[in-house]
């Protein structure tokens, strides 16, 4: 064994001497809900295994963080309450930041994201009622740290971070510990993954119970910041992040979650954001179950590890369900892109008579919807090239389509392909 691997096995070790989230649990017991391990008939018999939903979703809050925010908050000495705590958070922190507050008779200033849903705002001013302030600042998560950090040295109040603190994880763990103590003989446990509150502390908790185990992070595709950790052997921060998935949107891995995740996680899987909408509404479709896109992670990746899990017990962490229903057309159109049933074409169209006719009529099949048509520009009082939107039945449709616009002379670019021009048109 290496020099480097002992010293990291060491640390490791003094860690779980430092961390106990079954302490944590009994401390958080009048305050969290115990949430169900249901097991999903749907899911079991598609990937030929046993497969159990941890329902976080269902959670006071609607998602796992009040337990690491409550557990940290209320082993705050009487000194710092007083003075108020602050946090920055895409959303499910901060409520659950809020409902301590609250709990806890304490003051707090919660920093956001500007693009944060509405719904996580009103939930969060309301889990606080009165004793929190909210501050929308920067597009991600990473812009709102700043200015919550620079604001806590200002005003001598206490940071409380949505993942990278020892109190936090180990409150996190607490999801792990209610996992085994319901269902011991768990084989795989899929864990979304931010910032890696949640990999560490319940990753840490399982695999010290339980060496057996087999722990799977999954990252949304456009924030990969733990992948990108594991592969440099360090945090590292990402230029640039797709913050659809909002809720495991970072840019940068914890310092403290990283060494953790970096022993506990036994395979990382990264899922495309269309992907992850699909399973939205999936869940929701099926099962009854609103998901928010973090939340949906662990089960968008099944199909990426179906068969590493046959045959399996296996648990996927729903980590949270505050989703804005203002979103629903998004992540339904998202779905659709990413199933390959909805295409954006700029087409310009023959200048002739009946040349749009001759398209609705003979171009499009007999279950090809179009679902937006407008000309983008007009030449010399003509109309010129048009962007249209196609929705298929079956994404098999899609060869016919081009192979009959290419029969009738129809000039075309797709534009699903050419990212910057479809952020323009759509």
């Amino acid at each position: 064994m290496s020099a480097l691997l002992i010293i990291k096995e060491l640390i490791l070790m003094n860690i779980e001497n430092n961390l106990d989230s079954v302490a944590a649990l009994k401390r958080l017991q009048s305050v969290i809900k115990r949430t169900p391990l249901i097991y999903n008939e749907g899911l079991s018999e598609k990937y030929s295994c046993q497969i159990y939903l941890k329902r976080e979703d269902l959670q006071v809050v609607r998602s796992y963080k009040l337990r690491g925010a409550y557990n940290m908050i209320s082993q705050l000495s009487k000194e710092q309450l007083l003075r108020g705590v602050v946090c920055a958070s895409a959303g499910n922190h901060a409520q659950g930041v809020a409902f301590s507050c609250k709990k806890l008779n304490t003051r707090g200033m919660i920093f956001m994201p500007e693009n944060t849903p509405k719904q996580k705002i009103s939930q969060t001013r309301m889990f606080g009622d009165g004793l929190i302030e909210i501050t929308l600042v920067g597009d991600t998560f990473d812009d709102c740290l700043k200015e919550a950090l620079t604001y806590t040295e200002a005003n001598n109040m206490t940071f409380i971070p949505p993942f990278d603190n020892y109190k936090i994880i180990e409150g996190q763990g607490t999801v792990g510990v209610e996992i085994l103590e319901d269902l011991p003989d768990t084989d795989v446990v899929i864990i979304p993954i931010g910032g890696g509150g949640l990999s560490a502390g319940a990753g840490l908790y399982m695999k010290n119970k339980k060496p057996s185990i087999k722990i799977i992070g999954v990252e949304p595709e456009g924030a990969p910041s733990m992948s990108k950790a594991l592969e440099q052997g360090a945090p590292v921060t990402l230029d640039e992040i797709n913050s659809f998935v909002d809720g495991a949107s970072v840019k940068r891995a914890g310092e403290l979650t990283f060494p953790i995740c970096q022993q506990v996680l036994d395979e990382l899987i990264l899922v495309p954001e269309g992907k992850v909408c699909t399973t939205i509404l999936k869940l929701y479709n099926e099962d009854a179950i609103v998901a928010e896109p973090a939340g949906a992670l662990s089960v968008a990746a099944l199909d990426l590890c179906a068969n590493q899990i046959k045959g399996k017990k296996v648990v996927c962490i729903l980590s949270g369900g505050n989703n804005d229903i203002e979103r629903m057309q998004e992540i339904k159109e998202l779905s659709l892109l990413y199933e390959g049933l909805k295409h954006y074409f700029v087409i310009s169209f023959p200048q002739r008579p009946g040349a749009l006719k001759l398209f609705v009529n003979e171009v499009l099949g007999p279950h090809d919807d179009i679902t937006r048509f407008e000309f983008i520009k007009k030449i010399q009082k003509e109309y010129g090239p048009a962007l249209v939107g196609i929705e298929l039945k079956s994404a098999h449709d899609y060869a016919a389509l081009i192979s009959r616009m290419q029969a009738f002379n129809f000039k075309y670019k797709e534009i699903n392909k050419d990212l910057t021009l479809f952020e323009y048109l759509v």
